[in-house]
């Protein structure tokens, strides 16, 4: 099955794009699974998953005093502004599964720094091989490194926040029990279907992102 394990929501401060929205989108371009990974509160993947007549895997990306770091399988929220290991601690406590985005993207203020990621690493699950968003290509090629000298698994992934932005990168994978354990094992045998989207298209993606903030701002009815 197709799947994607990052994209947002209108629950995240950048991104308008509502639940239903989402699921829409996602049974256009032929998701089996996915990942709803709205920053500092999982509101977004547990309203997804009210909805969706696929798989949805409660996720967030929290924010660290480091950068940031995605928790799968979340159950509750993680408050954003702990350090990354006390945020990889509260993920495993509640039986979730790392994951690491977009490592070693400059461009990103909230790229998770060097010497956080090197600390935590060790006990991460999954490492982002490709992000659609990434503006350097180098990026994904340090991450693929990475995640063969510490065994992690690895996803291609959109970051989307627009719909549009969904189905041109995937991971393709069987499927499997609903767990976070069998997940793993699923990914083990996944293939990566990575599309990164011409320059035009990235400057889009990050001007959209941009223009969300601002707008949210202004116009509090574009809220959640």
């Amino acid at each position: 099955m197709r799947a994607d394990f990052h994209m947002h929501t209108h629950f995240s401060k950048d991104c308008t794009t509502s639940p239903q929205r989402l699921v829409d989108r996602c049974l256009k371009v032929g998701f089996g699974c996915i990942a709803v990974t709205d920053h500092n509160t999982i509101c977004g993947g547990m309203e997804v998953a009210k909805i969706a007549p696929f798989p949805v895997i409660v996720a967030s990306e929290i924010k660290t005093t480091h950068g940031e770091i995605t928790g799968l399988f979340l159950t509750e929220e993680i408050p954003r502004g702990l350090s990354p290991m006390e945020t990889v601690e509260r993920i495993k406590a509640q039986g979730g599964l790392v994951s690491i985005p977009h490592p070693f993207d400059k461009v990103r203020s909230s790229v998770i720094t060097d010497d956080a990621l090197e600390e935590v690493l060790p006990h991460a699950d999954i490492i982002e091989a490709f992000n659609a968003r990434n503006v350097f290509r180098g990026a994904d090629e340090r991450a693929k490194a990475a995640a063969a000298t510490h065994g992690l698994v690895m996803t291609a992934v959109s970051d989307a926040h627009h719909a549009l932005e969904l189905g041109r990168t995937y991971t393709e994978m069987p499927e499997f029990d609903g767990s976070p354990q069998g997940f793993l094992a699923a990914l083990k045998e996944a293939s990566l279907h990575p599309s990164p989207p011409p320059w035009w298209g990235q400057v889009l993606m990050h001007g959209v992102t941009t223009f969300n903030k601002g707008l949210k701002r202004v116009a509090p009815w574009t809220r959640h």
